[in-house]
């Protein structure tokens, strides 16, 4: 999956020695904003002392993260493990505005366009059983 947005916070790295190979690891987080009508917020981790050093990842860059989405279970709990694998600068996808109306539909030539102003209005009437 990818997302464009931009990073609004970041959080301390933590790291330590694995027990299984005895190597050193290093994970950092980072929340993206995705823009929109309502923007969506997104914690997602950078795993790896190198990965860490290529994406040098910072507050307040419009970025397009690629991620994977895998989950865990602990002590019969399930928990989301969000992890970038790719990051791009200066791809930014386009956002809509409401400036930028979708093209029109095509009709039929046969099929009379009508709007608003030639539809006349018609009022209830006193027999309709709607609750509205």
């Amino acid at each position: 999956m990818e997302l464009t947005g931009k990073i609004i916070a970041e959080f301390n790295e933590r790291g330590g020695i694995s027990n299984r190979t005895g190597t050193e690891w290093k994970v950092k987080s980072y929340v993206l904003e995705v823009p929109g009508e309502f923007p969506r917020k997104l914690v997602f981790d950078v795993f790896g002392v190198d990965r860490l050093a290529t994406f040098n990842i910072q507050v307040g860059e419009e970025l397009t993260v690629h991620f994977e989405i895998d989950a865990h279970e602990y002590n019969g709990r399930w928990f989301n493990d969000v992890r970038a694998f790719r990051i791009d600068r200066g791809q930014a996808a386009p956002v809509a505005t409401p400036e930028a109306a979708p093209a029109p539909v095509p009709t039929s030539p046969a099929a009379p366009q009508a709007d608003a102003a030639t539809i006349p209005f018609e009022a209830p009437s006193a027999t309709d059983d709607l609750p509205f």
